[in-house]
């Protein structure tokens, strides 16, 4: 790709972090090379957000984990701004992004004023010590990554899609035909029942549909999702595509990953105790009395609250959709969601009593709690800690994510995406892959001397329950504490 492209300026590090303060360039690095992305950040189809964490970065591995070969050939260069100047070092050693500096710098001084100095020298120990430590890492994941394609791992097999297809119709089926030929209440619930493991199982295409994972193509995906997402789920694929690529690229980062964010019900770190700023909500997250109440008792009301949890999917759905007028397919996905509550209600309407109505609307929507315990498995219970901008994208997946382990014909349940650790580290390689794929993902980590995380399902389920015990501890630990100085202050 850069044969073809003109020689241009060399920038210094100091330089590039110059023209993001002063010039207020988007200037993200790939292979050495420098990318403006100024005009090219409102028509970005992952997002603003994804583009601004990536700002004054070497997004390398990043870029070419969530982009076709198509578009590094014909889009990324039309960007092109210059080269890096490493001046005698090997590789560039990433900048923090102005986005994650404000939130960091809330803690030291509100009012003090961002520079080129600040991107270049906070956390400057950490930053040199990570990008030495994970060179060899870098180099690995990509030659891991040139290996998984020539095997073939990045192709999707269809008959996978059609083994599941008979699955989701046999669930939609059994939904149907319980509530048609319903005399009694408990057949419209065994039909809730249904069309509740209907939706859970169907989730996972949607998820694929959302990472381009199934024809590669984002027009096609794209519909397939809304079709999915929107008019069988009422939730929103644009929101989800949104929301997720943030969390792909900030994994367990509490101040900018939106997976991790949840107050007043949980809290996974005492770093939320501080009333954090959140960059992907763009509010500061207030850890009130209400929210000290609530998750105090986290580790108890955990399973009880993902009941419910597919309400919070709708809801941040519409919240996004009402915000954000200009988002790709807008008209299009509010269409279609209204196309959801409307078969939806309407299939309501034939259940006799309102009390049975509710309890199938409840009973539907709480049989896909399991689903909603699957995506907080893999990282309630890991790492939070921040390693600095110049830790490498394979090592911060594996240190935040971890797989569960089950049998082959257990995967049906978990969807194959009970291998998020390796699902982080190729989103765009089909799930029904990532089994395959994760007996070389633990040869690379043993390779590299990273720790790759495998639970089962009952040890990955106890390693959540104990982190947000051990948040709720310190909770009551602090209480106990106040009231004990009080006490002494008193007397």
């Amino acid at each position: 790709m850069s044969t073809n492209i003109l020689e241009k300026k060399k920038y210094t590090r100091k330089q590039i972090a110059e023209r993001i303060i002063d010039h207020g360039d988007l200037l993200v690095i790939y292979f050495n090379k420098i990318y403006r992305l100024n005009a090219w950040i409102k028509h970005h189809p992952g997002g603003e957000m994804a583009i601004l964490h990536m700002v004054g970065k070497d997004a390398t591995d990043e870029i070419n984990a969530y982009h076709s070969d198509h578009i590094l050939r014909t889009k990324l260069p039309s960007f092109y701004f210059g080269d890096v100047d490493n001046q005698n070092c090997s590789e560039f050693k990433s900048l923090i992004a102005p986005i994650q500096l404000d939130t960091r710098r809330q803690d030291i001084n509100n009012n003090q004023v961002l520079t080129s100095e600040s991107l270049l020298h906070f956390d400057d120990e950490k930053m040199i010590q990570n990008s030495d430590e994970h060179h060899h890492i870098i180099q690995a994941y990509r030659q891991l990554d040139h290996k998984l394609r020539f095997l073939g791992l990045f192709d999707c097999n269809y008959f996978d899609y059609a083994r599941e297809c008979v699955r989701y119709f046999s669930l939609a089926f059994l939904a149907a035909y319980f509530f048609m030929t319903a005399t009694k209440s408990w057949h419209y619930y065994l039909s809730a029942i249904f069309l509740g493991a209907f939706w859970h199982q169907l989730t996972f295409t949607a998820h694929d549909a959302g990472h381009l994972a199934i024809t590669h193509s984002y027009r096609i995906d794209t519909f397939i999702g809304i079709f999915i997402a929107n008019i069988l789920g009422g939730i929103s694929i644009g929101w989800w595509k949104h929301h997720h690529n943030i969390h792909h690229l900030v994994t367990n980062s509490p101040e900018h990953d939106p997976d991790i964010q949840h107050l007043p019900f949980f809290a996974i770190t005492p770093r939320f105790f501080q009333s954090i700023y959140s960059t992907y909500h763009k509010r500061i997250m207030s850890y009130t009395c209400l929210a000290s109440f609530i998750v105090q008792f986290q580790h108890l009301t955990y399973y009880f609250i993902m009941c419910f949890a597919r309400f919070n999917l709708q809801i941040q759905s519409y919240i996004h959709l009402f915000k954000h007028p200009n988002a790709p397919y807008r008209l299009i996905e509010v269409c279609c969601i209204l196309a959801y509550w409307y078969w939806y209600l309407l299939a309501l309407s034939y259940i006799p009593t309102y009390p049975q109505r509710f309890l199938y609307l409840l009973l539907s929507y709480m049989i896909t709690m399991p689903l909603h315990v699957q995506i907080t498995l893999s990282h309630f219970g890991m790492s939070t800690e921040d390693y600095g901008p110049c830790e490498s994208f394979p090592a911060k997946m594996l240190r935040t994510t971890m797989d569960v382990a089950c049998p082959t014909w257990l995967d049906f349940f978990h969807g194959g995406l009970q291998y998020q650790a390796v699902h982080h580290l190729f989103p765009r390689m089909p799930r029904h892959q990532l089994r395959p794929a994760s007996y070389f993902v633990k040869q690379f980590a043993d390779e590299v001397g990273l720790t790759y995380h495998v639970y089962g399902f009952v040890h990955g389920n106890a390693k959540v329950l104990g982190v947000l015990k051990d948040v709720a501890m310190q909770i009551k630990l602090m209480r106990d504490v106040v009231t004990t100085t009080n006490i002494y202050d008193h007397h």
